[in-house]
């Protein structure tokens, strides 16, 4: 079956209407990377790069980075997008140990679970417990018993924005080492925080952890394609291998316009800043109206999404979202396509700008008065056509 998320998206760019479905920004990149861009394609710099990245680039993330722990450049390769540096590490490890048996937090980002699909290997959604809190005794049994060696964690997360505290974290490295499980860590929204920076386990990097990055949120370039990660040094050269084959370099052009952008902005500070602000603003703004609505939804504290339980008279979420698009042409994303236990759940899209966010909620406020309109009238008809006077 095809991704929901792309079905849900295809429809607003075929008809029109408001994608809060897939998880694109609604900003507009940072002015200066732009105009960097613009001058750079007069140069000379049209033809592959270099496998493991942009020299400079290189540089400039292993200097942002030192502070957290000491990385060489035989530790960071650069990807096309951060969904490369996923696949690229599940594909050494696939090869490595020829078979897998995965576990992720349930509701699941879409490639946790389809990439053992694709591999033919077992994967296992571990369920949080309510507010959030992960069952670190249930977790490790479920380890021990499934001989679980890989485990996908994103913080904060995708589509439950859940920030993972340090105090999880050591339970969960303590389970990793202790029974050698591989920890791919996904901090694509690592900066999309709406009080406090998540927290990285930096210093208890070993070779049974990755870090995984881009720049696609981070600059709102999803285009671009820019990922890259972090691995022991033990897996490099193999993993450098794979990568020739499959990915072989990421763009060129992309590489050299966001060194310079970094390079000259300490990272884009300012503009991260400000996305940070409006994304907690279209947070607290959907979320509070969603409620209003007889939604459900835990409080998160970061990332780009709500992931929002139905009113109690919808029980379908692949219904409901179908109805809202074509009712209202606002496209969110069934939950069942995260969760089994997910189907009366949708996710919806927060890094959009605040005219946006006020459209879809006044959407959201028509497409519930007019059905409760047509179930006053239904209701109505019903009882005409069987009374009996």
């Amino acid at each position: 079956m095809a991704s929901l998320i792309s079905i849900m998206s295809s429809k607003v760019k075929e008809h029109g209407g408001i994608n809060l479905a897939q998880g694109i920004p609604g900003f507009e990149p940072p002015i200066q990377l732009l105009d960097i861009l613009s001058k750079l394609v007069h140069n000379e710099i049209h033809q592959y790069a270099p496998a493991s990245g942009n020299l400079q680039l290189v540089k400039s993330i292993l200097e942002k980075y030192s502070t957290f722990a000491t990385f060489q450049p035989e530790n960071l390769l650069i990807t096309n997008g951060a969904t490369e540096a996923i696949s690229l590490i599940y594909t050494y490890l696939n090869r490595k140990h020829k078979k897998l048996t995965v576990l992720g937090f349930d509701p699941v980002y879409e490639t946790y679970s389809n990439l053992p699909k694709i591999f033919g290997d077992e994967f296992i959604a571990f369920a949080l417990n309510d507010n959030l809190v992960v069952d670190f005794e249930q977790l490790e049994k479920i380890v021990i018993a499934q001989k679980v060696n890989l485990i996908f964690i994103n913080t904060p997360g995708n589509p439950l924005g859940k920030i993972w505290t340090k105090q999880e974290f050591e339970k969960l490295l303590n389970i990793i080492h202790k029974y050698n499980v591989y920890l791919i860590i996904d901090a694509v929204y690592r900066e999309i925080y709406f009080k406090s920076e998540a927290y990285i386990p930096f210093e208890y990097f070993s070779e049974n952890i990755f870090y995984v990055n881009s720049f696609s949120k981070l600059f709102s370039i999803t285009g671009w394609r820019l990922g890259y990660f972090f691995m022991h040094t033990s897996h490099s050269h193999q993993i450098r291998s794979i990568h020739d084959y499959i990915g072989l370099c990421a763009n060129s052009v992309m590489q050299q316009a966001v060194y310079e952008y970094v390079n000259m902005s300490d990272f884009g500070r300012n503009y991260v800043e400000k996305m940070r602000e409006k994304i907690a603003n279209s947070y607290n703004l959907l979320y509070e109206s969603l409620l209003e609505f007889g939604f459900t939804a835990p409080r998160v504290e970061g990332g780009y999404f709500i992931w929002a339980k139905l009113p109690q008279t919808y029980t379908n979420g692949y219904d409901f979202a179908m109805e809202l698009y074509d009712k209202e042409q606002v496209a969110v994303v069934p939950g069942e396509h995260f969760s089994s236990q997910g189907k009366a759940h949708i996710r919806i899209n927060i890094a959009r700008n605040l005219p946006e966010i006020y459209k879809s909620i006044a959407a959201f406020k028509h497409f519930f008065a007019d059905n409760s309109e047509s179930a006053r009238l239904f209701k109505r008809m019903t009882s005409i056509k069987t009374c009996h006077c």
